[in-house]
């Protein structure tokens, strides 16, 4: 028996497309799980309205995203919980593929899916190529799944103690982590595909990295990953543009040409791998969209720095806070 949880907040828009894909898909769930946290837009109502395939609705008022998965994962029935979100469209045969693996080998205790951008906008194309993996890009050995594309059994999800309640943010990244560390590494079936729309404007983009920086920060995690970019932006970077200043000021070239060089290089560094990913996603985009597209990208990158950077250390002190 296989069940199909998720969590979801205000959701009325986007459950329509998300509960078609499920009502399509060539291995139906044996049941849905829902929490809802709360919703005041009709969401439980299109839920509860749903006859095309067996679903319960869980209500718990102010339950974070963590506490939601957990109240979905323990009213499931099923051995095997396929766990996804709301706000993404999955493949016909998402629930079939990501299940696989796990029903072949009783010893699998995760199998990780993937999910693609479904961008409407020449902003959502730029975006997906910068924050969106490819691919070519996953590392199987340290590839953590997002909860939105994702199976498990119920009794790993026992054994570490579920999603953390404590966190709002970041709360798969250690969940994942603790279901490595427990069972070792997990399945991988890239075919297992979720669609998932990106975020639609920069005001938007910079509140979800700021969120998941403060999550960051809350958990202990990529510590290294943020002093390194605080290194760039405050240490790297103004030493750089000071090189330009004075050689603009003094007429030496040699501290121009350094300056510029070194902030062409660290550019190109930086945005190599979006705009590797953008080329796969220009089919049908006019030449002016395409160089759009191109420009966004450096731009979406401060955005998101921007927002890491404010984000992490609330997140610090927040968990300096719960310490103390």
């Amino acid at each position: 028996m296989i069940s199909l949880v998720l969590t979801v907040l205000n959701e009325a828009k986007s459950l329509p497309a998300l509960l078609d894909s499920f009502a399509a898909q060539t291995q139906p769930p044996n049941e849905v799980v829902v929490c809802d946290g709360g919703s005041t837009d009709g969401t439980p109502e299109i839920l509860r309205a749903e006859k095309r395939f067996p679903i319960r609705v869980v209500s718990e008022p102010g339950a974070n995203i963590s506490r939601g998965r957990n109240r979905a994962i323990a009213a499931a029935s099923g051995p095997i919980i396929a766990c996804t979100d709301a706000g993404v469209r999955l493949e016909r045969d998402w629930l079939e593929r990501i299940t696989a693996p796990l029903l072949a080998d009783e010893t699998r205790a995760v199998c990780a899916g993937f999910f693609v951008p479904d961008a409407t906008s020449t902003f959502e194309i730029a975006m997906s190529a910068t924050v969106l993996p490819a691919l070519e890009d996953i590392a199987l050995e340290k590839f953590l799944p997002s909860s939105r594309s994702v199976a498990f059994r119920k009794n790993a999800w026992q054994a570490v103690g579920g999603y953390p309640e404590w966190l709002d943010y970041c709360e798969d990244l250690i969940f994942d982590l603790n279901l490595r560390q427990k069972f070792g590494a997990f399945a991988f079936e890239p075919r297992a595909i979720a669609h998932f729309r990106p975020r639609g404007s920069f005001r938007s983009f910079f509140k979800q990295y700021y969120l998941y920086a403060r999550g960051d920060g809350k958990a202990g995690l990529f510590f290294k990953r943020h002093v390194i970019r605080y290194a760039t932006y405050f240490v790297a970077l103004p030493i750089l543009l000071a090189l330009v200043v004075m050689g603009l000021a003094a007429g030496n070239a040699l501290w121009l040409m350094a300056g510029l060089a070194g902030f062409i290089f660290g550019l190109v560094v930086y945005c190599r791998a979006p705009f590797r990913r953008l080329r796969h996603l220009w089919a049908g985009l006019a030449p002016r969209e395409k160089l759009r597209s191109a420009l966004l990208i450096p731009a979406i990158r401060v955005v998101g720095d921007a927002g890491k950077m404010c984000g992490y250390p609330v997140g610090v002190a927040w968990k300096l806070r719960r310490k103390a």
